[in-house]
């Protein structure tokens, strides 16, 4: 049977810490007088380990057989290393703070994925009502911390954190292992399919999607403070771009039996331009900014549930752990790397709105790739990648 619940509260908690996590520790770290590349440099480090973790925890899980162990390793030490945040606001310290906790907390999730397309078996398309879990924990976080920080100081936002941390490791430890069947000639099959060029086109499109999302994950929140939005009211943007994320995970598989995985990641990639270049140059009007966010539906949940559900797809049995691997390494990793860094030192350069038009132009380079690379032809039927 399915663990449902189990999944599901795992979900809930490891993306509650992103809800925690991503909106306002910029606000924290400018409150102790970080400067913007300063800051893009910190939580880059997220998406650095996000390249580096994610393969080396994936191989470790393959070849010691102990998928189980590293998930609930990684979940108790990246509370650890979060807890040095506690004892200095010293930009070394910091910076050592957040590479224990994002080497560890980064190797959990392509692990999880991979655990839970295990336990779904041929009910891939449950997918979605899993992972919506995850979506409710971010808007929990991001909704009701966004109204606690216009009453506690931006410090208590560690304590918060480190409690939803602890959430994961408890979920952790309820997870069961599942079974996964041993496909033959492995490798030779992981060789040839890094080289179909759909594949490569899949895999370069979502570097530069996640690369356009650069300048949102760090920067985002501090923008529209700095523009006289109350943090109460940046929680409800963030909150409703992800409600639109769950109404989109609710509909995919109505939506997959519609259109191609190649028609749905397209749509993606034309409304990123669109999206980015609306908050970079429409800050001013709230229906803009509204608009944007809904825009988070197609950007990332059409996006990321076509992706993965490709992945899952190109990269069967005990392919699905190195396939989730590169998809989270290449594009949140490599691609939320650059467009992190990148941001931080144009921010105070050319400003916050051509830093977001740079945006666009990642996701426009993306979608270029992507309808270059994977022709409509390598399609099988509609709700099938390939």
């Amino acid at each position: 049977m399915l663990p449902y619940w189990r999944l599901s509260a795992y979900y809930f908690f490891y993306f509650a810490f992103v809800g925690a996590f991503s909106p306002y520790f910029t606000l924290y770290l400018q409150s102790i007088s970080l400067s913007a590349a300063d800051i893009a440099i910190l939580m880059s480090l997220m998406q650095v380990m996000r390249v580096i973790a994610p393969n080396i925890w994936g191989w470790l899980a393959e070849h010691a057989g102990r998928r189980l162990c590293i998930i609930r390793l990684s979940a108790i030490a990246s509370l650890a290393g979060f807890c040095v945040f506690f004892v200095t606001t010293r930009f070394d310290g910091l910076l050592i703070a957040m590479a224990l906790m994002a080497f560890f907390w980064s190797a959990a999730l392509p692990l999880v994925e991979s655990l839970t397309f295990a336990h779904l078996g041929s009910q891939a398309s449950r997918y979605g009502s899993v992972r919506v879990w995850g979506s409710i924990g971010f808007i929990v976080a991001v909704l009701g911390i966004g109204y606690l920080l216009d009453f506690l100081p931006l410090d208590s936002l560690l304590w918060i954190t480190a409690l939803v941390l602890g959430g994961i490791a408890l979920c952790a430890l309820t997870l069961p292992e599942a079974r996964v069947p041993v496909p033959h000639c492995e490798t030779a099959r992981l060789r040839d399919t890094l080289r179909r060029p759909e594949v490569q086109a899949l895999f370069g499109a979502c570097f530069f999607m996640s690369a356009a999302h650069g300048a949102l994950y760090v920067f985002y929140s501090i923008y529209l403070v700095d523009h006289g939005y109350s943090k109460a009211l940046v929680g409800w943007m963030w909150t409703l771009g992800v409600l639109a994320e769950i109404g989109v995970f609710m509909l995919m598989p109505r939506i997959a039996r519609s259109f191609s995985m190649r028609t749905i990641l397209v749509f993606a990639f034309a409304c990123a331009v669109l999206r980015f270049a609306l908050i970079g140059w429409g800050v001013e009007s709230l229906p803009a900014l509204v608009f944007a966010q809904l825009l988070h539906g197609a950007t990332f949940g059409a996006y990321h549930a076509a992706a993965i559900a490709t992945v899952n797809l190109w990269f069967p049995g005990k392919l699905q752990s190195k396939g989730q691997a590169l998809y989270g390494s290449i594009s949140f990793g490599a691609g939320g790397m650059l467009g992190g860094l990148l941001s931080g030192f144009t921010w105070e350069t050319i400003g916050p709105a051509w830093t977001y038009t740079f945006g666009s132009g990642f996701a426009l380079g993306g979608l270029l790739w992507l309808l270059r690379g994977w022709r409509p032809g390598l399609e099988t039927i509609k709700g099938e990648a390939a």
